[in-house]
C-alpha cells in the first residue's frame, strides 16, 4: 500500500522551488488516513521517502521566512559544487537526491533540511573568497542529511503516536477526531525539525561529527580540505559580538576551528585550484 498519509505532509506545506503554496489541509488528512486499518510498527525507523516529506514541509516553513535568491545561474553553480561533494558522502543518494538553493539574505547561514534539501544564504556565500570554502560549506550540510540530523530532533514520543494513531479504525471516519489529532502529530515532527534547524541548532557533537563528514568529502572530492579551517577562521572574526544567524544555532566556532584542523590535512592545493577560483570569481564575484 503506497504511504497515502504522507499527503498530509504535503498538504501542510509544499515545497516548490518558486516558492510554497497554502493548500486545505482537512480534505487530504481524511484522503489520506482513508482505509488504514492496522498499526505500524511504531519504533521502526523513518522511512527514506518519508524523511524526504518532512523535509520538503520544513524547507516551506524556511521559505516563509526568507525569499530565494533570483539567479538561475548562482543556483545551479551552488547545485554543481553541492553535488560533487554529496556523491563524495556517506550517504550520496537519498531518496529524490540533493537539491541546493541560495537564500536572498545578508544573514550569515546555512540550513540542511532531512533528505537532502539544503539553503545557503547569500551572506554565506559571499563570505567565501573561493569554490573551495563554498565547498566546505555545502560539505558541511551535506554532513547533516548523511548523519539523519534532523530527523533524529522529531520527538520519539510524537513518531510512536504517530503510529499508533494510524492504526486505529477511528480514523477511516472523515473529519474524525482522530483524523484531527494524525494531522497534528505530522505538524509537530515538522515543528521540532524546524526548532532544531532554524532556531536552537543542532548538538555540538553532531556539528563536529558534520565538520569530519566535510572534511572527508572535501578530499575525496579533490577539494583542499583545509578550506573548511580558512572559511571557519574568517567567520570566528566575523561572529564576535554577534548572536544572530549561523552564529546563533552553531556551537563556539573557535572550538569548531580547533577540531577542524586537527582533522584537515595539509596537503598543497590541488592541480584544479586555480580553475576553480577563476569560476568563482565569474559566477559569485
Amino acid at each position: 500500500m503506497k504511504r497515502l498519509t504522507w499527503l498530509v505532509l504535503l498538504a501542510t506545506a509544499p515545497f516548490l522551488l518558486g516558492g510554497c503554496a497554502a493548500m486545505s489541509v482537512a480534505p487530504v488528512a481524511a484522503i489520506a488516513v482513508k482505509g488504514v486499518t492496522q498499526a505500524h510498527e511504531a519504533a521502526r525507523p523513518i522511512s527514506p521517502s518519508e524523511e524526504y516529506y518532512i523535509g520538503r514541509a520544513v524547507a516551506a516553513r524556511i521559505l516563509s521566512r526568507y525569499k530565494l535568491y533570483n539567479n538561475p545561474e548562482l543556483t545551479t553553480y551552488v547545485n554543481e559544487v553541492g553535488d560533487v561533494v554529496a556523491r563524495k558522502s556517506t550517504r550520496p543518494n537519498p531518496f529524490r537526491g540533493y537539491h541546493f538553493a541560495v537564500l536572498d539574505t545578508r544573514e550569515i547561514n546555512a540550513f540542511a533540511c532531512p533528505g537532502g534539501i539544503i539553503f545557503v544564504t547569500l551572506g554565506l556565500i559571499h563570505t567565501c573568497k573561493n569554490e573551495d570554502q563554498l565547498a566546505a560549506v555545502l560539505a558541511h550540510e551535506v554532513g547533516h542529511v548523511a548523519h539523519k540530523d534532523g530527523i533524529h530532533s522529531i520527538s520519539q514520543a510524537r513518531w510512536t503516536k504517530v503510529f499508533t494513531a494510524m492504526g486505529k479504525e477511528a480514523v477511516t471516519l472523515y473529519g474524525g477526531t482522530t483524523a484531527a489529532s494524525l494531522v497534528s502529530l505530522f505538524e509537530g515532527s515538522i515543528d521540532d525539525v524546524f526548532q532544531t534547524v532554524v532556531v536552537n541548532g543542532y548538538s555540538r557533537q553532531a556539528e563536529y561529527a558534520a565538520d569530519a563528514a566535510a572534511v572527508q568529502e572535501m578530499s575525496r572530492a579533490g577539494y583542499d580540505p583545509t578550506a573548511l579551517v580558512v572559511i571557519l577562521t574568517r567567520m570566528e572574526a566575523m561572529g564576535k559580538g554577534k548572536k544572530g544567524g549561523i552564529f546563533k544555532t552553531h556551537p563556539a566556532t573557535a572550538e569548531r576551528l580547533a577540531r577542524a584542523k586537527a582533522l584537515a590535512c595539509q596537503a598543497p592545493p590541488s592541480k584544479g585550484e586555480t580553475i576553480r577560483a577563476k569560476r568563482f570569481e565569474e559566477i559569485v564575484g
